[in-house]
This record gives C-alpha cells, structure tokens and sequence, in this order.
C-alpha cells in the first residue's frame, strides 16, 4: 500500500513510500481502507520531534491521526462493527494504530465510531481531534451554560470553529479572536463578537468574562485570567495551570489534553446530523502531497481544517 512517512525526526521532510504492508488485524482493532485523513498541528508536531512519546517508535514512521473510511476486516473481541461499515475515527500510531496517512489504517475499536450518516469523508476525517477537543471543554470541564459567556481564542482554526458552534448551541454569549479578515466567517459559525487580535487588546476591550478557552497559548493565555470573572474557568490546550495567576485573579485553569474514545466521538457525530455544527474545510490534498499539507496547515492561516483525500467519494 502507498503511506506518507518520515524516516527521522525534526526535518519537513515526508516520504511517499509506495511498498508499505497492508497492516495486519489484531484483536481489538480494525482493519479501515481509508476514504480521507484529517492534518492536525499535531501531526506535523510528530513530524519536527516535538513530541517526546512518539520517540518510543521506530521509522518509518507513518503519520496521521484522524481519519474516515470503510471497515475491511475486524479483530477478536470487536464487536461495534462488521466489515463494510462506515467509520471514523484516530488511527494514529501513538495510540496503537498505524498511521492514517496511508490507503489503509489498523485502529483500536476504543478509539472509532460509526461517521456521521451526514458527513462526507472528508467532513468526517476532519473531526475527530479537532471535534472532540472542543466538545470535552465545552461541555465537561467548562460545562457552559445558557447565558454565560466564553472567549475563544483562534477562532477559525479547527477546534476554535468547532468550540464557537458548540458554545452558541448551547445558548452562550460567544467572543472569538482571528485575524480581521476571519470576521464574517466567524460571525457566520455563530460568534457574537470577534477581536482581531492584530489590532486590538482584547482583554481590554471584554470583562467579566465565565470562560475562555485558549488555543493559542503563551502571553495569549496569561492575558486572558484579566478577562474573567472571579469564579471563572479558563482551558488551555496548550498551557498547564498557572497556580500564581489563578490566586490573583479567583478563578479556575485546566490544561487539556484530549483523549479520543468511541462514546465522545458518538456525541460529535450525533451532533452534526443534527445540524449543530459544521465543517468548514479550507483545502484537500492528495496523499501524494501529504507534505505540503502539513507545510500549509503549519503556516497557520487555515480556516477551518485541512484533509489528505486517500480515496475519491464513491
């Protein structure tokens, strides 16, 4: 089978290899011939050496996490699907999968879900990490209320995009912060009111804020503790807990690290057929450019999220 590969850590170098083995079942997991592959910062992270725990696995190493596609073959103890099944999900290496930059993907039952009946391949492999992400902060740890209001910082990336959605269904007063020229495109997914954070301080210009929800990290994140509110929470995918800012300004800070699991990704796909969100995808790439992929979505001007098509939509 063809993969997208790197045989060694911190270079942007991605190697097409045309005569990878077809993964071989195991008990647990799934055999997928994958249709799309979503491209997250994550992966081009793995790519560069930033993160220490894929340094356990030997090269080459095939990339991708999400991904969406049709079940080949199922392992002892699966009991979720049957072969033909559409599914979606994280294959990534890191957790005991193969690599979803690739034709085919072995994926633990634990870590997929039916896709949404809804959602093209493309719109399914884009959701997984992204969707996710914003559903266990808005929902779980910040446990957003009706009427409260929330700040979310990177708009019109792919957790911010899904986070806006989320926080307005359920009937939230959402800022978000983007470049100026993301405004109606947020105004669009629901936001109520966008800071170009070019131009604008925004802790100047929001108060009294119940959460906000960090995807930018550094002096982003300790700026924003002068948004809210005493007894407000803020959730960071980048940044651990600040013990100092939180004493000074009364409030709660959790950094997220997102677990993917068959029940979260469940919810996700009920709630885009339900039409609460959407996925706004800014560029599809063939896997033969999965390097330019990863080249286009670090350069971090993606509105919405990027995807490798691996097969074209029956």
């Amino acid at each position: 089978m063809k993969a997208a590969q790197i045989n060694e850590f911190g270079t942007d170098s991605v190697v097409i290899n045309h005569n990878v083995n077809t993964p071989e079942i195991e008990s647990g997991k799934v055999l997928v011939k994958v249709h799309a592959a979503g491209v997250n910062p994550f992966d081009w992270k793995v790519r560069e050496g930033y993160v220490p725990s894929a340094k356990n696995h030997g090269f080459p190493m095939t990339l991708g996490g999400d991904f969406a596609g049709t079940v080949l073959d199922v392992g002892e103890g699966v009991s979720l699907y049957r072969k033909g099944d559409h599914i979606y999900g994280s294959g990534i290496i890191l957790s005991g999968g193969s690599g979803a930059f690739a034709e085919y993907v072995l994926a633990s039952e634990k870590l997929t879900a039916l896709k949404p009946e809804k959602a093209s391949y493309p719109e399914a492999a884009a959701l997984p990490l992204t969707g996710v992400s914003a559903y266990d902060v808005v929902f779980n740890k910040m446990q957003l209320q009706e009427g409260q209001k929330i700040l979310i910082h990177g708009g019109s990336g792919g957790i911010g995009s899904m986070a806006i959605q989320m926080a307005k269904h359920l009937g939230a007063y959402v800022a978000a912060t983007a470049r100026k020229d993301k405004s109606d495109y947020l105004r669009n997914l629901g936001a109520d009111e966008v800071v170009d954070y070019k131009d604008e301080i925004f802790e100047d210009r929001l108060k009294d804020y119940d959460a906000v929800f960090d995807t930018v990290g550094g002096d982003t994140y300790k700026r924003s503790f002068k948004v809210l509110k005493n007894g407000g929470i803020i959730v960071s995918m980048l940044e651990q807990p600040d013990q100092e800012l939180m004493s000074k300004y009364q409030v709660s800070a959790v950094g997220q690290s997102t677990k993917i699991n068959s029940h979260s990704l469940q919810k996700l796909a009920g709630l885009f057929d339900d039409g609460v969100i959407t996925v706004t995808i800014d560029r599809i790439f063939p896997l033969d450019e999965a390097g330019q992929a990863l080249e286009y979505q670090r350069a971090g001007n993606v509105k919405g999220k990027v995807v490798i098509a691996v097969l074209q939509e029956e």
